[in-house]
């Protein structure tokens, strides 16, 4: 099916519900980038759409594209520019919006409507070159013939209205939004379908926006999105508040299965991780670490609070955090320090964090972790979502809301001590000293978790803490914890895990610490998956 055939069904499908001339007399006063046919929306009408779009048998509808788009480099497609003249609301106001072009692997044509919230008329911005920049780009504009589409859309909030984009939807279901750095990281999705599940991933596609034009002293504007997979369809509404210092967007899910699926994920975010203090394989370059996010933290529905380092394996590895209606997740870029990445181009230093908060009850199901081996800082290798627990059926409906919060930091927190950093090292040897033929020692690695704030503020330094550490092979020994400088407001713990057997099975650490008088518990969990070497590489040099 066409491009020209969907939007033809479409325009079939308002003249058959009508328009009153009110509705016909906004639409004209809507911005001329919109360029389309009024129509009537509404999310109740979008939903309906998704459930009948779900009863049919999917159908591919992305396009063959001219050679010029096909076969260009990511150069020339950066160099593709929207011209400001076109964009959406004519910076009339705090917000504007423009799209991007169709090239390269982007070859599903996404269509785009401008809402007028007052009357709730809709109008489609078609595509054509005039609307585009392509002197630098190399792109024969004599092949763009027909209606092509967008690849996605990006919002720009003033005063930077001309100097980058905020919040940006572009391939598939992705799309991600920055804090007041500009500095764009780790991305969210819309849905994610059989990531880890025994098969190939798919990767559903949003076809359609519908965009409400938002008051002209506004921040905040709503967007609406069809989705639609081989396994499911759905309707999103995205109730995007662009603050001084973060993004926050509302999110109202409904998701329709078109067939079983094995494994659903809702919320799902993806990120890179190729070195940091606890992973040090990948680092043989001039920067001390380099990643989107270090961590993912979890606040279970028990009140739990977890910190899951993250790494990059040798090999695939998947986890499972099984949960009830969980209070909130993320994966975190914690230090923002610019001296832990000394990076002059892409700015770790500068990345946000991406936290989940559920705003309707999620149910039983599992926070999923997905890790996957990268050489470098170009390949996203992080993948995190919440899967339900019952199996998702054909013809099943399900609706999740949530929030999206796009900051430095997570916008809550644990009363109770944090992990401010993991660092792993030769163990085996009294802190101070180091293996030698003088000094006799066995191999192990050590870990060292250092947890400030909460409780430790102000705690004497000769307060009697204790680790309390669980490995789910070999042994945990030699427990040691120092007070941190006066400056970081905390302690240190360490302790040496012994290999006692050969395995090389990733061993489950588990990790929190309590005062000894009492036992109150002072931290957060920290958990930990740690890769031993094989036997013959388990000695000192």
């Amino acid at each position: 099916m066409h491009r020209r055939t969907l939007l033809k069904a479409s325009m079939a499908l308002a003249a058959y519900t009508g328009l009153p001339a009110s509705f016909l007399y906004a639409a004209r006063a809507l911005a001329d980038t919109a360029d389309g046919e009024a129509q009537s929306f509404s999310f109740q009408a979008l939903q309906a759409k998704a459930r009948e779009l779900a009863k049919s048998p999917y159908v591919d509808t992305r396009e063959t594209l001219p050679p010029t788009l096909a076969n260009m480099t990511p150069q020339q497609f950066n160099a593709i520019r929207y011209d400001p003249a076109h964009s959406l609301w004519q910076r009339k106001g705090k917000l504007d919006v423009q799209f991007f072009h169709v090239g390269m692997g982007f070859r599903q044509p996404v269509r785009m409507h401008s809402i007028d919230p007052k009357s709730g008329v809709a109008r489609e911005v078609h595509f054509r070159p005039e609307l585009f920049d392509y002197d630098s780009s190399g792109v024969d504009v004599s092949q763009l013939k027909g209606d092509l589409g967008f690849a996605g859309l990006k919002v720009f909030k003033a005063p930077n209205i001309d100097k980058y984009d905020i919040v940006s939807f572009l391939g598939a279901s992705y799309f991600r939004a920055v804090d007041n750095t500009g500095q764009y990281g780790l991305s969210a999705r819309g849905l994610a379908i059989d990531t880890y599940a025994g098969g190939v991933e798919e990767f559903p596609d949003f076809i359609e926006f519908w965009i409400e034009t938002p008051p002209a002293d506004s921040t905040r504007f709503v967007l609406y999105a069809l989705l639609n997979s081989p396994s499911a369809t759905g309707a999103y509404r995205f109730d995007i508040d662009c603050l001084p210092d973060r993004v926050i967007m509302g999110i109202d899910a409904h998701v329709n299965a078109r067939k079983d699926i094995k494994q659903l994920g809702i919320a799902p975010m993806t990120s890179m991780f190729s070195c940091g203090t606890n992973e040090r394989r990948m680092c043989d370059t001039i920067h001390p670490q380099i990643h989107d996010s270090d961590r993912l933290s979890m606040w279970r529905g028990n009140g739990e609070w977890i910190c899951r380092p993250l790494n990059n394996p040798e090999r695939i590895q998947f986890n499972v955090f099984v949960d009830n209606n969980p209070r909130g997740f993320g994966l975190l870029q914690t230090d923002h320090d610019f001296a832990s990445y000394q990076d002059t181009v892409d700015w770790y230093s500068r990345r946000p964090s991406l936290w989940v908060e559920p705003t309707t009850p999620w149910g039983e199901g599992a926070i999923n972790l997905m890790e996957l081996p990268t050489t470098g800082e170009t390949l996203d290798n992080i993948v995190a979502f919440w899967n339900p627990k019952e199996p998702v059926r054909a013809g099943q409906s399900l609706h999740y809301g949530y929030k999206l919060h796009w900051a430095a930091q997570a916008p809550v927190g644990p009363t109770l001590a944090r992990v401010l950093a993991t660092r792993t090292g030769m163990g085996g040897f009294v802190e101070g000293w180091a293996p030698g033929e003088h000094y006799p020692t066995v191999w192990a690695r050590r870990f060292a978790i250092d947890f400030t704030g909460g409780p430790l503020h102000g705690m004497d330094k000769n307060e009697r803490i204790e680790s309390v550490v669980t490995v789910s092979h070999g042994q945990a020994k030699d427990f040691q914890i120092f007070a941190l400088h006066p400056e970081v407001e905390g302690f240190r713990a360490m302790f040496d895990w012994y290999p006692t057997s050969d395995s090389t099975e990733p061993v489950e650490m588990r990790a929190f610490i309590r005062r000894g008088s009492d036992k109150q518990v002072l931290s957060e969990t920290w958990l930990y998956q740690y890769f031993p070497p094989p036997p013959e590489k388990r000695r000192y040099p």
